[in-house]
């Protein structure tokens, strides 16, 4: 798996790197299907924002893609939040691609409602 990290109007040092790398390479823990993680760090410039700092990652799998973003004062403090919600939101796909392959209840009542065979003595 591999974790890109570029900025936008923001110079990306090693020490952010690093510290994205530890903090979105946990969500891997979960889940072996991720194939890459893009994350976009962004600073806002305008001085009336309120979030001027951004971070939006996107988790690329074998079955689909899940994306997110968040805001707040700091990056680091951003970049904290969004591992956060990223790994909820990758739990959350995980259990839901795994659960997929249960039964419907509809296929089951329609076995039941098949008229059986008469049996002949």
């Amino acid at each position: 798996m591999h974790i890109y990290v570029n900025g936008r109007n923001i110079e990306i040092t090693d020490a952010i790197k690093a510290y994205v790398k530890e903090k979105i390479g946990k969500v891997a823990n979960h889940y072996d299907q991720i194939q890459g993680i893009d994350v976009v760090l962004s600073v806002i410039k305008n001085p009336s924002a309120s979030g001027k700092h951004v971070a939006e990652v996107s988790c690329k799998m074998n079955t689909g893609v899940v994306r997110c973003e968040e805001a707040a004062d700091s990056m680091y403090e951003s970049i904290d939040l969004l591992a956060d919600k990223l790994d909820r939101q990758v739990k959350k796909f995980k259990d839901k691609s795994l659960g997929s392959d249960k039964t419907s209840i509809r296929t089951e009542a329609s076995v039941e409602d098949e008229p059986a065979e008469a049996v002949e003595e």
